[in-house]
Protein backbone atom coordinates (compact mmCIF):
# COMPACT_ATOMS: atom_id res chain seq x y z
CA UNK A 1 0.00 0.00 0.00
CA UNK A 2 1.01 3.41 -0.74
CA UNK A 3 2.87 5.37 2.56
CA UNK A 4 0.65 8.66 1.38
CA UNK A 5 -2.74 6.64 1.07
CA UNK A 6 -2.07 4.14 4.11
CA UNK A 7 -4.77 5.18 7.12
CA UNK A 8 -3.67 4.32 10.76
CA UNK A 9 -7.18 4.83 13.43
CA UNK A 10 -6.32 6.48 16.46
CA UNK A 11 -9.92 6.48 17.81
CA UNK A 12 -12.86 5.33 17.68
CA UNK A 13 -16.01 6.51 19.11
CA UNK A 14 -18.10 3.32 19.47
CA UNK A 15 -20.49 4.60 22.11
CA UNK A 16 -21.61 6.74 18.57
CA UNK A 17 -22.71 3.46 16.86
CA UNK A 18 -24.53 2.37 19.66
CA UNK A 19 -26.58 5.70 20.04
CA UNK A 20 -26.77 6.84 16.59
CA UNK A 21 -28.51 5.48 13.48
CA UNK A 22 -25.54 6.15 11.17
CA UNK A 23 -26.58 7.69 8.22
CA UNK A 24 -23.57 9.04 6.08
CA UNK A 25 -20.48 9.66 6.40
CA UNK A 26 -17.63 11.94 5.55
CA UNK A 27 -13.97 13.14 5.80
CA UNK A 28 -12.82 16.55 7.33
CA UNK A 29 -9.64 17.82 8.04
CA UNK A 30 -8.73 19.03 11.72
CA UNK A 31 -6.96 22.80 12.41
CA UNK A 32 -4.26 21.97 15.12
CA UNK A 33 -1.83 23.11 16.92
CA UNK A 34 1.75 21.01 16.96
CA UNK A 35 1.53 20.01 20.02
CA UNK A 36 -1.77 18.56 19.48
CA UNK A 37 -0.50 16.69 16.79
CA UNK A 38 2.16 15.02 18.26
CA UNK A 39 -0.40 14.01 20.50
CA UNK A 40 -2.49 12.28 18.32
CA UNK A 41 0.32 10.65 16.75
CA UNK A 42 0.72 9.42 20.09
CA UNK A 43 -3.05 7.79 20.29
CA UNK A 44 -4.09 10.14 22.89
CA UNK A 45 -7.51 11.27 21.61
CA UNK A 46 -10.73 10.39 23.16
CA UNK A 47 -14.02 11.50 21.15
CA UNK A 48 -16.81 9.79 23.99
CA UNK A 49 -19.18 12.60 24.41
CA UNK A 50 -17.93 15.23 21.40
CA UNK A 51 -19.98 16.24 18.91
CA UNK A 52 -20.47 18.91 16.17
CA UNK A 53 -22.09 22.30 15.53
CA UNK A 54 -21.82 24.84 12.44
CA UNK A 55 -22.11 28.10 13.60
CA UNK A 56 -21.08 31.22 11.29
CA UNK A 57 -20.21 29.02 8.74
CA UNK A 58 -17.65 26.84 10.26
CA UNK A 59 -17.79 23.32 11.67
CA UNK A 60 -16.34 23.05 15.45
CA UNK A 61 -16.23 20.01 17.16
CA UNK A 62 -16.72 20.07 21.28
CA UNK A 63 -15.90 18.05 23.68
CA UNK A 64 -12.95 15.91 21.83
CA UNK A 65 -10.22 15.61 24.54
CA UNK A 66 -6.11 15.18 23.39
CA UNK A 67 -4.37 14.63 26.21
CA UNK A 68 -1.35 17.55 26.47
CA UNK A 69 1.89 16.27 25.28
CA UNK A 70 4.50 15.30 27.65
CA UNK A 71 7.23 16.95 26.17
CA UNK A 72 4.79 20.44 24.98
CA UNK A 73 5.58 22.35 28.50
CA UNK A 74 4.31 25.77 27.61
CA UNK A 75 3.32 25.30 24.09
CA UNK A 76 0.62 22.86 24.74
CA UNK A 77 -3.24 23.73 24.59
CA UNK A 78 -5.91 23.00 26.47
CA UNK A 79 -6.89 19.64 25.78
CA UNK A 80 -10.93 20.21 25.63
CA UNK A 81 -10.74 22.89 23.48
CA UNK A 82 -13.13 23.67 20.26
CA UNK A 83 -11.41 22.33 17.20
CA UNK A 84 -12.38 23.68 13.65
CA UNK A 85 -13.00 21.26 11.08
CA UNK A 86 -11.64 22.04 7.53
CA UNK A 87 -14.56 21.35 4.93
CA UNK A 88 -15.42 23.18 1.54
CA UNK A 89 -18.24 25.83 2.40
CA UNK A 90 -20.93 24.08 0.35
CA UNK A 91 -20.70 21.00 2.03
CA UNK A 92 -20.74 23.08 5.58
CA UNK A 93 -23.82 24.61 3.93
CA UNK A 94 -25.32 21.19 3.06
CA UNK A 95 -24.43 19.92 6.62
CA UNK A 96 -25.86 22.89 8.20
CA UNK A 97 -29.56 22.48 6.03
CA UNK A 98 -29.36 18.77 7.02
CA UNK A 99 -28.88 19.21 10.76
CA UNK A 100 -31.84 22.19 11.11
CA UNK A 101 -34.14 20.67 8.93
CA UNK A 102 -34.09 16.69 9.60
CA UNK A 103 -33.19 16.94 13.10
CA UNK A 104 -30.06 14.67 12.64
CA UNK A 105 -26.50 15.36 14.65
CA UNK A 106 -22.98 15.63 13.15
CA UNK A 107 -21.01 12.90 15.67
CA UNK A 108 -17.02 12.39 14.95
CA UNK A 109 -16.91 8.83 14.80
CA UNK A 110 -13.10 8.25 14.50
CA UNK A 111 -9.66 10.62 14.45
CA UNK A 112 -6.58 9.21 11.81
CA UNK A 113 -3.55 10.16 10.10
CA UNK A 114 -3.69 9.58 6.22
CA UNK A 115 -0.61 10.26 5.38
CA UNK A 116 0.87 12.97 7.45
CA UNK A 117 -2.81 14.99 8.09
CA UNK A 118 -4.88 14.19 10.79
CA UNK A 119 -8.92 13.69 9.44
CA UNK A 120 -12.05 12.83 11.15
CA UNK A 121 -14.62 10.75 10.37
CA UNK A 122 -18.14 12.49 10.32
CA UNK A 123 -21.44 11.08 10.89
CA UNK A 124 -24.55 12.21 10.00
CA UNK A 125 -26.39 10.91 12.99
CA UNK A 126 -29.82 9.88 13.81
CA UNK A 127 -30.42 9.27 17.35
CA UNK A 128 -32.10 6.02 18.75
CA UNK A 129 -34.44 5.08 21.09
CA UNK A 130 -33.76 2.51 23.93
CA UNK A 131 -35.88 -0.04 21.92
CA UNK A 132 -34.13 0.03 18.74
CA UNK A 133 -30.68 -0.19 20.91
CA UNK A 134 -32.32 -2.96 22.47
CA UNK A 135 -33.01 -4.24 19.09
CA UNK A 136 -29.65 -4.03 18.11
CA UNK A 137 -28.54 -5.54 20.91
CA UNK A 138 -30.48 -8.74 20.24
CA UNK A 139 -29.52 -8.89 16.66
CA UNK A 140 -25.54 -9.17 18.02
CA UNK A 141 -26.49 -12.13 20.54
CA UNK A 142 -28.19 -14.22 17.71
CA UNK A 143 -25.64 -13.84 15.22
CA UNK A 144 -22.77 -14.63 17.71
CA UNK A 145 -24.77 -17.58 18.90
CA UNK A 146 -25.32 -18.45 15.00
CA UNK A 147 -21.74 -18.00 14.72
CA UNK A 148 -20.88 -20.40 17.36
CA UNK A 149 -23.41 -23.30 16.78
CA UNK A 150 -21.46 -23.08 12.87
CA UNK A 151 -17.95 -23.62 14.25
CA UNK A 152 -19.48 -26.42 16.93
CA UNK A 153 -20.84 -27.97 13.75
CA UNK A 154 -17.46 -27.94 11.64
CA UNK A 155 -15.92 -29.50 14.51
CA UNK A 156 -17.81 -32.35 14.50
Amino acid sequence: MDKKTANKTVSRNKKAYHDYFVLETLEAGISLAGTEVKSVRAGTVNLKDCYCEIKNGEAIVRGMHISPYEKGNIFNKDPMRPKKLLLHKREIMRLFGKVKQDGLTLIPLSVYLKGNLVKVELGLCKGKKNYDKREALAQKSAAREIEKNMKQKERY
